[in-house]
């Protein structure tokens, strides 16, 4: 069975992905001091994924604040949900103060 924590970096990589496909690159703004760390994460583990599964994570933007990004998260095999999560983030520049989200990031994103 799949360690729970496990989970997290899987969920991680497919927020970046679907960031990057609506081209926001988290990279380019970090090296900026502009960064987005997870404050909130709720999950539920519903049936558990064994060495070997294909699964497939599906993310969308639930809402964009003026310094929060809200994600829901689904991670399914073959059509049954294992896991189910909603996850904030918050742009903070490099001292972790809260810093409003750049337009460019909320029209791409929106």
């Amino acid at each position: 069975v799949v360690y729970y924590a496990s989970y997290l970096k899987h969920l991680e990589e497919s927020r970046s992905e679907y960031c990057m496909s609506k081209g926001v690159d988290f990279v380019k703004y970090a090296a900026h001091g502009i960064v987005f760390p997870v404050v909130h994460l709720e999950i539920d583990y519903k049936k558990p994924a064994r060495l070997g599964d294909k699964v497939k994570i599906f993310t969308k933007i639930t809402e964009i604040g003026k310094c929060s990004i809200h994600y829901s998260q689904q991670i399914e095999r073959d059509g049954a949900v294992l896991l189910s999560c909603n996850i904030v983030t918050a742009c903070v520049d490099r001292e972790m103060r809260p810093k409003a989200i750049p337009d460019e990031i909320k029209k791409a994103l929106s």
